[in-house]
């Protein structure tokens, strides 16, 4: 998952998966490394921030208890459903930022079948980053990120496929993107791939307002995110009911905003 800014949904971008469908998605290759876990193991019906996984620790999943039809209020995701974002970066760059959620399944590595959504970066309208994440719910209504393939671009070619993970390929575990019932003070991994992709996430409060450019939204949630593998970077997210990400900032360690300009449900 990128740190630019956005959450994995909105990670920049994206690169490929295999699919249960007639979609296509590019070739990008899962990267592979040597993760390690330890603690206890936690379960996926997680309902509580005691419940929800931190660190390292390995999750048991039985893949029974998952489903790809997404309807978190937090983040549903609706195959068809498109969301479109400019992100300024820390040099002042405008890019564009199209998520969309595929017709697509992939079944990863944990024996999980996941949502493909796709998301695409682009500057002056060139691709700079393109890739494809992975999501399913589980019965209580949590959002699951489970991987995620990607590729950066320069002058059209693929310049890296850095932080590609796929949960049960070398000891990268699944995480949290959003609980079924969020409640101030919620701490969780979103995603651990050792030395790549060690996202962290926790509610700072649920309620609230604010204004983006796709209109006005209430009953808002705020979190701050980090990575312990760069734990000067702070980010700082808004999530709406009934659309997901809205708003993104950086409060330390840079600058940076990514805004929601258009939100496209499923026709």
């Amino acid at each position: 998952m990128r740190n630019v800014l956005l959450a994995p949904m909105v990670g920049l971008a994206l690169a490929a998966a295999g699919c249960g469908s007639d979609e296509s998605e590019s070739e990008a290759e899962t990267t592979s490394g040597g993760a390690t876990t330890d603690g206890a193991t936690t379960t996926a019906a997680a309902t509580t921030s005691g419940d929800l996984p931190q660190g390292s620790e390995p999750v048991d999943m039985d893949p029974a208890d998952f489903t790809t039809q997404i309807d978190n209020a937090y983040w549903p995701m609706d195959p068809g459903t498109r969301w479109t974002y400019r992100e300024t970066d820390e040099e002042g760059a405008k890019l564009e930022v199209v998520v969309t959620v595929t017709g697509a399944t992939k079944e990863i590595a944990n024996g999980v079948t996941a949502r493909v959504v796709r998301d695409s970066v682009t500057e002056d309208g060139k691709l700079i980053e393109d890739t494809f994440d992975w999501y399913a719910q589980d019965a209580e209504g949590n959002v699951w990120y489970m991987g995620e393939n990607t590729a950066e671009f320069e002058n059209g070619k693929v310049k890296t496929r850095g932080g590609s993970f796929e949960a049960g390929v070398d000891g990268a575990q699944a995480g949290i993107i959003m609980p079924a019932d969020p409640q101030d003070g919620m701490q969780y991994r979103q995603e651990y791939y050792e030395g790549e992709a060690e996202d962290m996430f926790e509610i700072k409060t649920v309620g609230g307002s604010q204004d983006v450019p796709a209109g006005s939204f209430d009953d808002v949630i705020t979190t701050t995110d980090w990575n312990p593998l760069d734990p000067k970077v702070i980010e700082e997210k808004q999530y709406a009911p009934g659309v997901g990400l809205i708003y993104e900032t950086k409060v330390a360690g840079g600058e940076g905003l990514v805004e929601l300009i258009e939100f496209s449900p499923p026709s």
